[in-house]
């Protein structure tokens, strides 16, 4: 872990009136932000975010929290913010996330996960925020992750044209369902979810990439955790629940068939462009401990690829992808090339 304090932290925080603390460094995560805990000497806590430019920038971030706090959903409060450094100062919200809350507590597990498909359900009920479109494009430049990343480190030389063409086929009658759409977090799940108090009192993180998209990408996020086994059972339930209430959030035009087929596709889409993410993480990043995650996520690619609505990219995965590398317990079970 990276230990060093940023130039210009001293000054910012005092700015802030922050002075005479103490800033400890956080774990990292698979970005270039970086997160540290201020303490004063009177006890007071704050989170500061480091989203250093040219490689980040906190006013995507910024303008996500706002608008979050301003609809009563709990993002982090914004304390003092100077963009053009890439400084935030946030409000703390603790150390107990949904993820080793759950390690210690599984008992807790489904009023959890409950309480956390209730906060979309909130969030799904507001009218779209101000944010870009998830478009065609920008679904088909993450598909390509995987046959750019993932496909080169196993030696694949794999048709790049049916590729795209079979996820335009799967994601156009997603996209016509889709409007006028909800705000999407895109990284919602388990590790993102801080605990404030309570079970249902949960506080949300890492929604900077927010786009309007589609209510089924958040619910599968969540229930189908890249970092996190959820339960075929817990995944069953918790869909169920978002089903029963999301005619009142989302309008009478809700079909529970229609919604299935875009959850297995948003989980397709998705899995698919997390396992190009964890090779690009090693192959360009220097990161290997990703890849430790693929077989998960792997599974979860399989298990959608079941559905009807996904014939096209399953055709393909059969015409293109070597069945020994299609066991998700055997995904890593070669070397990498190159």
């Amino acid at each position: 872990m990276d230990l060093s304090i940023p130039d210009g932290v001293t000054r910012f925080l005092a700015t802030a009136g922050w002075t005479g603390v103490t800033v400890d460094p956080l774990p990292g995560d698979a970005s270039f932000r970086r997160y540290f805990r201020v303490r004063s000497g009177a006890g007071a806590t704050a989170m500061l975010m480091h989203a250093p430019p040219p490689q980040e920038d906190p006013e995507p971030f910024l303008r996500a929290a706002h608008w979050l706090d301003a609809n009563g959903l709990r993002a982090p409060a914004i304390l003092a913010e100077d963009a053009a450094s890439g400084f935030v100062l946030l409000e703390d919200f603790g150390d107990v996330r949904v993820r080793e809350y759950l390690d210690q507590w599984p008992d807790d597990e489904e009023d959890v996960y409950r309480a956390a498909v209730d906060t979309l359900l909130r969030l799904h009920a507001l009218p779209p925020g101000p944010f870009t479109a998830y478009s065609l494009a920008e679904y088909q430049r993450e598909t390509r992750l995987f046959i750019d990343w993932f496909c080169p480190a196993q030696g694949l030389y794999v048709d790049g044209r049916g590729w795209a063409a079979a996820w335009e086929e799967v994601l156009s009658p997603l996209l016509s369902r889709q409007r006028p759409g909800v705000t999407v977090l895109r990284d919602y799940h388990a590790e993102n979810l801080m605990l404030l108090g309570g079970l249902d009192r949960q506080g949300l993180l890492d929604f900077q990439d927010a786009l309007v998209g589609h209510p089924a990408y958040d619910l599968v996020s969540l229930l189908q955790d890249a970092r996190r086994d959820v339960s075929p059972d817990l995944e069953i339930a918790m869909f169920d629940h978002y089903c029963t209430h999301a005619a009142e959030a989302l309008g009478n035009a809700f079909d529970p068939a229609d919604f299935l087929a875009d959850y297995a596709g948003l989980g397709a889409q998705r899995n698919a462009k997390i396992v190009g993410i964890f090779v690009r993480l090693w192959k360009r990043d220097g990161k290997p401990r990703y890849l430790g995650l693929i077989p998960r996520v792997w599974a979860l690619l399989e298990r959608d690829l079941t559905h009807p609505a996904l014939a096209p990219v399953a055709e393909w995965f059969d015409r293109n992808i070597p069945a020994e590398l299609r066991d998700p317990a055997g995904v890593l079970g070669g070397s990498f090339a190159g």
